[in-house]
């Protein structure tokens, strides 16, 4: 479980900073549903990260909700 954790949290991670660099390019993005899922699949920690390293989706709080109440959950389970 430890090792899916980290694999999904580092490839959100990385999401997150190709969807950044798509956005400053002007390119097609990343569905915002799609992020979304990652958290939900355990990537909540990544996605946060993602978010402030790469500063990207930081004005959404929606964005910030969705990835504490997920990343929440996880350290439950």
């Amino acid at each position: 479980m430890l090792i899916y954790l980290i694999i999904i949290n580092t490839f959100t991670f990385i999401v997150y900073g190709v969807d950044k660099f798509l956005a400053i390019k002007h390119y097609y993005r990343i569905s915002e549903k799609l992020l979304y899922l990652f958290s939900i699949f355990g990537g909540a920690l990544g996605a946060l990260l993602g978010m402030f390293f790469f500063r990207h989706k930081t004005l959404k709080l929606k964005f910030y909700l969705v990835n504490i109440i997920f990343l929440v959950v996880w350290v439950m389970v």
